[in-house]
């Protein structure tokens, strides 16, 4: 293993061309490894970057003039050049097999660590699919963060891995819960309606998540296994409503695979041992979620027909979103003993003017297929859906649809 200072760092010195340079999602990304590589782009020959969701700067479309762009997902910021990017859609469990299979492009990944001890570093904030970009690679740089919580499982590192060691960087991306709308607080309600005590729950990040986990305020025992978990988890914690007593796996222990939050939450995972780092290899294989108790999944998307198909990538003709793990859970919440899966939106868009519901996807992507599904919410309610006919589905529907909207819709279905 090399050291460097960032200030001595040459991308051209280690890339080679055509290269395809990634980072982890999220916080995990090592902005002054990414800086220095935009920074720099004029020196590269016709590099490549990988990248899933990110919530920096980096990633501008003006940098499609200089690197060929491949995205995993629309997420975060990272729409802001998915026009301009080739896109692979696919289920967030099969992330580290395309990896390692030299299916998806890489060759050079940036990550972030902290030292655990003289042979070993901890990601800190990431372990989702982190290590299968590791062990694809074929140069690993990996930037000091010293303020990066020292977490252990599948976010340890062994330094024989790590290539080219550069120091240092104390920054980590801060993701707070945004405040939800009162929309998604109604939505919110009818979820939590659903949910009883002693479940495990997946909630991921954003406005919708942070809307459940304060109506689940009033519940008691819950466990959570989740992709990634924000502060909330810590509001639960401290609450008293997560215990992860109940879970069947994992008793006592949050298991997720990012730490999508601020200070607060990397604080409480690094000094409470109550969280654990798995890889999505774990967290979203349904062998594991299956056999949760009550496993109760909490996904969102931009649309559904009628028919109960789920769009979670594509907007007005822009990819927004992503498949991620929507699916992985979904099938995850339906295996569980007593778990239910529920995809949750906000019956209209913020304006009014456009049903979440709708008649057709009319060739928009089908993320989640209808015979997937099991419980659509919106704030007027709950559709069960699973072994319902196509008939029965569409009134179920319609019934849970914005009032403004159902005539409409009622009207598309006898067309």
């Amino acid at each position: 293993m090399r050291k460097l200072l960032i200030s001595e760092l040459r991308y051209s010195d280690w890339l080679q061309p055509d290269d395809v340079v990634g980072w982890p999602q999220g916080p995990g990304e090592p902005l002054a490894l990414t800086e220095a590589l935009i920074d720099q782009r004029a020196q590269l020959q016709s590099p490549g970057l990988l990248f899933g969701l990110t919530q920096s700067d980096t990633l501008r479309p003006e940098l499609a003039e200089s690197f060929a762009l491949h995205a995993l997902n629309g997420a975060g910021s990272s729409r802001r050049v998915t026009a301009f990017s080739e896109i692979y859609p696919g289920h967030v469990s099969q992330i580290p097999g395309l990896l390692r299979g030299g299916v998806l492009p890489l060759d050079v990944v940036l990550i972030q660590v902290v030292p655990l001890g003289r042979d070993s570093y901890s990601l800190g904030v990431i372990s989702d699919f982190t290590q299968a970009m590791i062990s694809r690679a074929r140069v690993v740089i990996a930037l000091l963060n010293p303020a990066l919580p020292a977490m252990l499982g599948d976010a340890i590192v062994r330094a024989e891995e790590i290539d080219l060691l550069v120091d240092s960087d104390s920054r980590i991306i801060d993701l707070p819960d945004p405040v939800p709308s009162e929309a998604e607080r109604a939505v919110a309600r009818q979820v939590a309606a659903l949910i009883p005590d002693r479940a495990t729950v997946q909630l991921g990040v954003g406005t919708l998540p942070a809307a459940v986990a304060e109506a689940l305020m009033q519940h008691r025992e819950l466990g959570v296994h989740s992709g990634v978990v924000s502060d909330v988890l810590v509001d639960l914690v401290e609450a008293g409503v997560v215990t992860n007593a109940h879970k069947g796996s994992s008793a006592g222990k949050t298991v997720t695979g990012g730490l999508f939050g601020t200070q607060r939450l990397r604080d409480f995972a690094a000094t409470s041992g109550l969280v654990e780092m798995r890889n999505v290899e774990y967290t979203h294989h349904l062998s594991v979620t299956s056999a949760l108790d009550q496993f109760h999944t909490i996904n969102s998307a931009i649309e559904i027909d009628l028919s109960g198909q789920v769009n979670s990538e594509i907007a007005a003709g822009r990819y927004l979103g992503a498949v991620g793990g929507q699916v992985d859970f979904v099938r995850a919440g339906v295996a569980s003993r007593g778990g239910r899966s529920i995809i949750a939106v906000p019956s209209a868009t913020p304006d009014g003017k456009h049903s979440r519901i709708v008649a057709s996807l009319a060739g928009r992507p089908v993320t989640t297929a209808r015979s997937d599904v099991d419980v659509i919410v919106t704030e007027f309610g709950a559709a069960h859906l699973r072994g319902c006919g196509l008939h029965e589905r569409a009134r179920r529907l319609i019934a849970i649809a914005h009032p403004d909207h159902r005539d409409a819709l009622q009207a598309a279905l006898k067309n």
